[in-house]
């Protein structure tokens, strides 16, 4: 989930980075270029640094948490037969599935606590949060009938390699294919629908999603589809070769600054709006903070860049 205004941005599907490599004994996969991880370069060079190649911490959000939550119930949802995939049954797992983000996710269990006595969460405060959920789920079917719909795919994960060009992954939230093989991908966002001049970053991702798609099956999708949950509207493109060409084009520029980054270790500070829910304030230069050394050989670990200094 992204950590930026969810107002402004909404929620993404549970992230997908530029693969860091920790000392987990899990199979270590290739570096590669996420949607979210693009925009957060495009944002400030210097946060997809913190985030990519220090792998800085940033606390859980109420917003994002609850972003996480509504995408689990609206996945597990489908698994239900047609006929009951309803309001009340989605609602009755919100629950249980916060129960076990919270197994996968012990951070989340600090969210509220220390609000009420003896550092527990104030009573009722956990529970107004989880109908918050329970509303946005409400608003979810207000624009779609579950039961009127088969998903081909839910958090499907996507990948392809770009030739001479970087390695792109994400997350599809849903994937619909029609009997004629047309293809719509669907990725809910629990925000509001971001003012004009926010869209860039949201359209961006569902372009990204659709060029990759492109690459793996030889076909373009017929509808790349935002469901905004925090006001119930839904924004639809129908992306032309030209515009997934365009987006190509993008991505190809945008890791040629990466790699240019990577290599010098100028890693660009940029003061925007969004600064103001950026949890690495303290640690940028734009507000007298200063930057910690890179971990040694973290760069090319994340990236699969050598700097400058190891090249030579």
């Amino acid at each position: 989930m992204t950590s930026l205004a969810p107002d402004l941005v909404g929620t993404d599907s549970p992230d997908v980075t530029v693969e860091p490599v920790g000392d987990s004994p899990r199979e270590r996969r290739r570096p590669a270029l996420s949607p979210s991880r693009a925009n957060d370069f495009m944002q400030c060079p210097l946060l997809f640094r913190f985030r990519v190649v220090d792998r800085l911490p940033e606390p859980p959000s109420a917003a994002a948490a609850r972003g996480t939550l509504v995408h689990s119930v609206l996945e597990r949802l489908y698994d239900a037969p047609v006929g009951e995939r309803t309001l009340a049954a989605a609602q009755a797992m919100v629950p249980g599935e916060w129960d076990r983000l919270q197994e996968a996710e012990p951070r989340y269990a600090d969210l509220f606590a220390g609000a009420g006595e003896a550092g527990s969460a104030p009573e009722g405060a956990v529970q107004e949060w989880l109908e918050g959920a329970g509303n946005l789920l409400g608003t979810y079917f207000t624009l779609e009938d579950p039961n009127r719909l088969e998903p081909a795919e839910r958090e499907m994960f996507v990948e392809t390699q770009l030739e001479d060009g970087p390695l792109l992954r994400g997350i599809v939230d849903r994937l619909d294919v029609a009997p004629n093989g047309a293809m719509r991908v669907v990725d809910y966002k629990t925000g509001k629908t971001p003012r004009p001049q926010y869209q860039g970053s949201a359209l961006f991702q569902m372009r990204f999603y659709g060029l990759v798609l492109w690459r793996e099956r030889g076909e373009i999708p017929k509808m790349l589809q935002l469901v905004y949950l925090g006001d119930g509207q839904v924004l639809r493109a129908e992306p032309q070769e030209a515009d997934l060409l365009a987006v190509e084009e993008q991505v190809r520029t945008l890791w040629s600054s990466i790699t240019q980054a990577a290599r010098s270790g100028q890693w660009a500070p940029r003061k925007t709006p969004l600064c103001g829910w950026c949890a690495h304030q303290a640690l940028c230069p734009q507000f007298g903070g200063t930057p910690p050394e890179i971990p040694e050989g973290a760069i090319e670990l994340t990236l699969g860049i050598a700097p400058e200094a190891a090249a030579s």
